[in-house]
């Protein structure tokens, strides 16, 4: 059975290139253009792990994590976060929110999916 990832970015680019690079490595992939849209497909499927971008319209990155975290059936999923932001502050918020890695933007395939494979198990 293929692990769900969802991914969280308002950048068609970045999910385009995010859905390749995890597609290609034999996972399922749910795309959300923001926090409020992603929440609404936390809808009890099982998600394996998110990855989301910080800086997204509607909802930010950091609120969305907090928001999820809320939910008993997502409160122990992995979130990445994929993000321009490189500040310490922002990590450490990020962290704080319960995100448990920070891949900065641009990313390299090889990276993201070594990410993925230190938090997904098998």
């Amino acid at each position: 059975m293929s692990k769900n990832i969802l991914i969280i970015d308002d950048s068609a680019l970045v999910r385009q290139v995010a859905s390749i690079t995890l597609k290609g490595a034999g996972y399922n992939v749910i795309e959300a253009v923001d926090g409020k849209d992603a929440l609404s497909k936390l809808d009890g499927q099982k998600i394996h792990l998110i990855i989301s971008d910080v800086n997204m319209p509607n909802m930010d990155g950091i609120t969305f994590v907090k928001e999820a975290k809320k939910l008993a059936a997502y409160k122990f999923t992995p979130i990445v976060m994929l993000t321009t932001e490189s500040q310490e502050s922002k990590k450490q918020e990020g962290q704080a929110a319960g995100a448990k890695a920070w891949i900065v933007k641009p990313f390299q395939p090889a990276q993201m999916l070594s990410a993925v494979s230190k938090l997904i198990l098998p």
